[in-house]
């Protein structure tokens, strides 16, 4: 195991679901740099066991909950393990393992707490509706945040480890990633970015709907506004 990474207690926390046939080879790589954890979201198939024949730690659901319940688990685990910072990547081999020694040079060199990867330096190597997609959520995003991030829907990612109890993660699905980025800015929890490559395996269709997740998206920001409008509405003086 690389040690650069062991010197601040890192490990990986991988969500993954029905993802027998390409969690084996991420898992591999991941490991030569830390520590993985593998949180299987109620597959049907083998994903839990060849992710814990390739090396990894599994933590199964019985049943499928989405990515924002497993990455939530995945974090308590590396909570209760005492890691000191958390990558996130996932287990369809669409993040290269191989760029995780750039995030912890970046959060060396910087101290920053939260490094999302940002894939749109090559933007033209995604699939057209993804691109656009991608450029719509991270625009109505940032605006949201006041926060620009390149690229808000990446989910590789590294967290300083302290942070992740002051991350709740109420929509279970693929908007988990945008949420956790509204908590920690509403938190003033400084955020940058570290380039990672697109990969895109031919043949392989996306679990991510451009239609369905963007109105989920917009479901979640419209519930985080009314939530602060909430937190924020003057009380009624007492009469």
């Amino acid at each position: 195991m690389n040690t650069e990474s062991s010197d601040h207690a890192v490990c990986a926390v991988i969500p993954a679901f029905r993802e027998a046939a390409t969690i084996a080879p991420v898992v591999e790589k991941v490991i030569r740099h830390c520590p993985c954890i593998v949180v299987d979201d109620g597959s049907e198939d083998e994903t839990a066991r060849v992710a814990r024949e390739a090396g990894a730690t599994v933590v199964r659901h019985e049943v499928n909950r989405g990515k924002g319940a497993a990455l939530r688990t995945g974090f308590d685990l590396a909570l209760q393990q005492g890691y000191r910072l958390v990558i996130t990547l996932d287990a369809d081999g669409q993040h290269d393992p191989d760029r995780i020694p750039s995030f912890l040079s970046a959060f060396r060199r910087t101290g920053i707490p939260v490094l999302v990867g940002n894939r749109m330096w090559q933007a033209r190597r995604m699939p057209l509706v993804r691109r656009l997609t991608n450029r719509f959520m991270t625009a109505v995003l940032s605006r949201y945040m006041r926060y620009p991030v390149p690229d808000t829907q990446c989910g590789f990612r590294l967290y300083e480890a302290e942070i992740l109890p002051h991350v709740s993660v109420t929509d279970e699905r693929f908007a988990a990633e945008s949420e956790i980025l509204l908590h920690l800015a509403r938190r003033n929890i400084r955020i940058d970015s570290v380039r990672v490559s697109t990969v895109y395996i031919p043949g392989r269709r996306s679990r991510i709907s451009p239609l369905r997740d963007t109105v989920r998206f917009l479901a979640m920001l419209i519930r985080e506004y009314r939530t602060r409008r909430m937190r924020h509405r003057p009380r009624e003086r007492a009469h």
